[in-house]
């Protein structure tokens, strides 16, 4: 989506794809594998053939086109849905978007999508026996200002079963969808809160391997932007490429 200080084009990134010319590598072990055996169902998504860099054309670089037009009114606040306000613990989740160099990404749509306090999705297929919020739609939308920065108000998620394997249980997160300047351009990710007590049997959080780089994923605990009476604070900086970039995922998933 940007790019850094040139590189050796056959350098590969983590996952063994093949690197642009232009693009700062980042460290081995920042994304997980297509394939991890903790994670089951990666063994029914992953490719089982070589990949092949496909080179960028007209399509991949020009529309479909997001931007502040598209965007519908208060799609920022998640709190509020068909006429009535979410429960539970108000949040603000807040950062920026960077390149390489620490450099903001201005004019990118950002859009997150989690559970609700109950930890259940507004989805058909989601069926854990906690309730349904009706004013909880749990998917919000937001373009990115001139200085890289974004902003959403929202519920806290809960934690939620999964039949991964014996007494599985997602820690609280919520994903995250970056756009580039086409509808190809789209890196996924997930931000999870600081000391949660689940974190040790996640295999999703921990197929990452590098545990600096998961620590990326953690956001943190931001009292400035915590507002009196109204909602905790989290900050959580979203970077693209180069040395402390964000770990995204390899394949795109609901869970």
């Amino acid at each position: 989506m940007t790019s850094g200080t040139s590189t050796d084009p056959s350098i590969g990134t983590s996952t063994g794809a093949w690197l642009p010319p232009g693009y700062r590598a980042e460290p081995p072990g920042t994304h997980p594998p297509l394939s991890f055996m903790g994670y089951k169902s990666t063994a029914l998504r992953y490719p089982t053939q070589a990949l092949h860099p496909l080179p960028q054309r007209l399509t991949e670089v020009t529309g479909p086109l997001f931007g502040a037009e598209r965007l519908g009114a208060a799609e920022d606040d998640l709190t509020h849905d068909d006429g009535g306000e979410a429960v539970g613990q108000r949040i603000i989740v807040h950062g920026r978007l960077l390149d390489s160099d620490g450099r903001a990404v201005p004019n990118a749509l950002v859009e997150v999508w989690q559970a609700n306090a109950g930890g259940r999705y507004r989805h058909v297929v989601d069926q854990w026996p906690s309730p349904l919020d009706p004013h909880f739609s749990g998917a919000g939308r937001v373009v990115t200002d001139s200085l890289g920065r974004y902003r959403f108000t929202t519920i806290k998620p809960g934690a939620y079963p999964w039949k991964n394997h014996h007494n599985a249980w997602r820690p609280a997160h919520i994903h995250f969808s970056v756009f580039g300047q086409a509808f190809a351009q789209r890196l996924v990710t997930q931000m999870y809160f600081p000391d949660d007590p689940l974190f040790f049997q996640d295999p999703i959080y921990n197929s990452v391997p590098d545990e600096r780089a998961r620590a990326r994923m953690i956001s943190a605990y931001d009292h400035d932007v915590t507002t009196d009476h109204w909602a905790l604070g989290f900050r959580f900086d979203v970077v693209l490429r180069g040395r402390e970039q964000t770990p995204f995922e390899s394949a795109d998933d609901d869970d």
